[in-house]
């Protein structure tokens, strides 16, 4: 069997260098999610602590990359998606 998948819409926010160093920009969710701790600075060996982020999901820890999409799902969830996944399933909603 084939499925489609129903058209919700979501909430979506890029994650770049530039709005990764100065989070002025960043939606309300997506701080809400930083004071949860649900995101969260990477934790690597080069790293500075201010630069990739990792997100906490029921699939368990997320890296993510500069110009992924951090998506708030339907359910309040969010997590990481690559920009050409993005840019394949979502059309922005006037």
């Amino acid at each position: 069997m084939k499925y489609r998948k129903k058209p919700i819409i979501i909430e979506a926010f890029q994650i770049t260098k530039e709005s990764r160093q100065s989070n002025h920009d960043w939606p309300s969710w997506l701080h809400e999610a930083w004071q949860e701790g649900t995101l969260y600075p990477a934790s690597y060996g080069k790293s500075n602590g201010k630069d990739m982020l990792m997100i906490k999901t029921l699939e368990g820890d997320m890296l993510v990359d500069w110009n992924d999409w951090v998506i708030q799902g339907i359910k309040g969830e969010i997590y990481p998606c690559k920009p050409d996944i993005f840019e394949a399933t979502y059309d922005p909603v006037t």
